[in-house]
């Protein structure tokens, strides 16, 4: 469909992106891995936050794996076009970038370990690409859920660009921002890998170590 289509390198003006549709796209009512809802309503006492990393399957692979981890789903976020298809999203004319939903129990894991988590798992200098994959829907993202998610997340930014400067390695490009709405990805993207074990990751860190301070260092409520 989007084949005469040349992918843009770089984010469009949101007059220039696909409208989209109005209906959501369909996905499973529980995560193929633990079995606990993939929409709300979410528990009492629950948190949430998106990441973009890359591939969203090889992401969001990385934190149901986690402990305190309740739920995550894939999809997209941050640009303009209402309930995007993959196919549209990797056209490049969405502005969104494949993003993973993060449900988590604060009360077993804290903010800033997701955070160390997120900036180890990926190399979030490389703009809008991240290994072999190119194109602005791989690009780098926090999408923060509250003042203080937002206000952890800038600081870990910082301490993490001071240990990749001491490593030699290039700035950071992620953006950090209040999360926009969330687009849940097609059916057949949730839990890919637990689908398809042998799947595609595509995921790689920098191998720099994110500092234990972003988890030990709160910001006042």
């Amino acid at each position: 469909m989007f084949a005469f289509m040349k992918k843009p390198t770089k984010l469009l003006p949101a007059e220039s992106v696909l409208p989209g549709r109005s209906t959501p796209l369909e996905v499973p009512a529980k995560h193929f891995v633990n079995g606990h809802p993939l929409k709300p309503p979410f528990p009492a006492g629950l948190e949430q936050v998106v990441f973009g990393m890359g591939c969203f399957w090889g992401a969001e692979r990385l934190f149901w794996l986690t402990p305190g981890v309740f739920t995550t789903a894939v999809g997209y976020a941050g640009g303009q076009t209402r309930n995007p298809t993959y196919e549209e999203v990797c056209s490049g004319f969405t502005n969104h970038t494949e993003a993973v939903l993060v449900v988590f129990d604060p009360a077993k894991l804290g903010f800033g370990q997701l955070l160390k988590i997120f900036w180890e798992g990926h190399d979030p200098t490389q703009g809008m690409r991240q290994g072999n994959d190119s194109g602005t829907q791989y690009r780098s993202a926090i999408h923060a859920y509250g003042e203080q998610q937002l206000k952890q997340a800038l600081e870990s930014r910082e301490l993490f660009q001071q240990a990749l400067d001491r490593s030699g390695i290039g700035r950071i490009t992620t953006a950090i921002a209040a999360a926009p709405e969330f687009y849940y990805a097609e059916a057949y993207h949730q839990q890919y890998l637990g689908k398809n074990p042998g799947g595609y990751c595509g995921l790689g860190g920098t191998g720099v170590a994110c500092p234990a301070g972003v988890t030990l260092r709160r910001v006042s409520a």
